[in-house]
């Protein structure tokens, strides 16, 4: 399976958001694998598992219903661990090159009941809320599978969160106990809490009563001793052989269904919605993901990871992958490093690297890159499921296996976007052949209505981005008295070119509509961006009517 990625370079690749598809490549392989394109065409997905790509169009309306002869997974998180151990006790499960940690599976499996049995002698039970906050270490996996044998929701908690954002995550869902390191680099997580909850300095550790987080009573801290706080060893060392015991008493008790992990959206408006994930939901999301990247027969492979975990890019198609089919995980380092990355692939002999477009754009851009041997790199992809007649666009919606549980304490929010016939609203515009592909035209939110026409920012962008001298592309709509919306495109040149908008705009003349070609053409050295590194186009739209002196009403 190749992915071509710029030059001659293979690499692996998991969408989980396709925001800004432009360096994206994909073909379908030989083992009806589903692969996602892009680059510098249009984006086409074929959205769900079959057992083998469609060759006859055989759709009449825009509805496609996965069928496969595989059964879902009835699997836990701590069953799907097991297995993977009783197959392959000495095969290293996970490696963190910045720390020095090596770990096979049966060495981690021990750490994980370990650290489980931990927890549950601190005083969590089944149900509480743990939140995870920092960023890739070893102690992040680990406790993301103690808290699931021990029947505790992990909560993936955002490392780059400032004080405001983390007290919301943590009231929000009710965190009885936080994990953190006591910094990295520029965040002081200890420093933070304590603001939050100045009562942490004079208590016991494991009492913790704060009037701004009222259900935390414990702060599990990493690599130093602080007061009122737990040190890691504690969490280990508590591990008694009562302590074991309920823990293996606890396995008979957790269903597949039950939620497990809080994964916190980052969207660019409004507040964070909590989204309740459950064994079965992450399981199968795993496994349909490893079967179409081959995993079930691939015998070897090594995933480098430079991916954040809080995301569940990093800890499901990460860490939950490696339980259910046995990859090596390698952590090049605890913070993206574009240089520590293609040093990993080198010496770790690796076959996928897991990373966002732009991450790979700049592992591709390091002056060095020419240096490493990268040929053990292999292959990459993404999956899902809506009712129009062919060709039109809309809306996608989603049901099955991969819908989460709820938005967490948020029946509202949850109620728009699931619909009660478990549809997932996804936000975007797309439209379905009779192949049952699906072409992704961008988001609703984001359409541009200029003159009555509808304008989708994405098709502008990946036409922008075939132009040798534009790096980056950004389309977005800014008011116009006579046409209400008129279109701006907001463009990152390649290092050391120049270029002006007429020549933008000649480019597009004959090549794409004439309503699409920009109007506007601003040259930008940066986007306003979230802190999980979505592009924010409210604000983009806004600077560019302040720099074009436009005005929204």
């Amino acid at each position: 399976m190749g992915l071509v990625l710029f030059r001659k370079l293979n690499i692996s690749f998991l969408a989980e958001e396709l925001d800004n598809p432009a360096w994206i490549r994909v073909s379908f392989t030989s083992d009806r694998s589903l692969c996602v394109t892009s680059s510098n065409s249009r984006l086409f997905l074929s959205l769900i598992h079959v057992d083998r790509p469609p060759i006859v169009p055989s759709l009449t309306t825009s509805y496609a219903h996965g069928t496969s002869s595989m059964s879902l997974l009835g699997d836990t998180v701590g069953g799907a661990l097991l297995k993977s151990v009783e197959r392959w006790p000495d095969k290293e499960a996970l490696v963190f090159l910045e720390d020095g940690v090596r770990k096979t599976f049966a060495e981690f499996l021990k750490d994980v009941d370990q650290a489980a049995a931990g927890l549950l002698a601190l005083g969590l039970r089944k149900g509480d809320r743990l939140g995870m906050w920092g960023p890739n270490t070893y102690e992040w996996v680990l406790f993301q599978f103690a808290t699931a044998k021990a029947g505790i929701i992990l909560v993936s908690v955002n490392p780059a969160y400032q004080l405001q954002e983390v007290e919301f995550a943590l009231r929000k869902v009710g965190c009885k106990a936080v994990v953190c390191p006591t910094e990295f680099r520029t965040q002081k997580y200890c420093d933070m809490l304590r603001k939050i909850c100045p009562e942490i300095e004079s208590s016991t550790p494991g009492a913790i009563k704060s009037a701004r987080l009222p259900e935390l009573r414990s702060v599990i801290v990493l690599d130093s001793r602080q007061p009122g706080m737990f040190h890691f060893e504690d969490v280990m060392q508590a591990a008694s052989s009562q302590f074991t015991q309920q823990l293996q008493e606890l396995q008979k008790k957790i269903s597949f269904d039950e939620p497990i992990n809080i994964q916190f959206t980052s969207g660019t408006t409004g507040a964070p919605k909590g989204a309740t994930l459950s064994h079965h939901n992450i399981i199968n999301n795993a496994c349909f993901v490893g079967r179409r990247m081959g995993y079930d027969w691939r015998l070897n492979t090594r995933i480098c990871l430079p991916v954040p975990l809080y995301h569940c890019f990093g800890s499901v198609g990460g860490g939950i992958i490696m339980a259910v089919y046995g990859c090596t995980l390698v952590f090049p380092s605890a913070g993206y490093n574009g240089k520590s990355n293609l040093a990993a692939l080198e010496s770790e002999r690796c076959t996928f690297i897991y990373g966002t477009p732009t991450m790979y754009v700049d592992m591709l851009a390091q002056p060095d890159l020419a240096k490493y041997d990268l040929s053990s790199l292999e292959g990459g992809e993404k999956n899902m499921q809506k009712v129009l007649p062919l060709g039109m666009k809309g809306e996608i919606m989603v049901r099955g296996y991969c819908v989460m549980l709820e938005y967490w304490g948020d029946p509202c929010k949850t109620s728009e976007c699931i619909t009660k016939d478990g549809w997932y609203k996804t936000g975007d515009i797309g439209s379905m052949d009779a192949y049952s592909y699906l072409k992704i035209d961008g988001r609703s939110k984001d359409m541009i209505i200029r003159g009555g026409e509808n304008v989708y920012p994405a098709e502008i962008e990946q036409f922008l981005h075939t132009h040798p001298k534009v790096k980056e592309a950004q389309v977005v709509g800014v008011e116009d008295v006579r046409m209400g919306e008129e279109v701006c495109a907001c463009i990152k040149l390649v290092d050391g070119q120049e270029s002006s908008p007429e020549e933008i705009k000649a480019f597009c003349k004959g090549q794409i509509s004439h309503f699409k070609i920009p109007r506007y053409v601003l040259f930008v050295t940066d986007y306003p961006v979230t802190i999980t590194g979505k592009i924010q186009k409210h604000k983009l739209r806004e600077e560019a009517e302040k720099q074009l002196g436009l005005k929204r009403k």
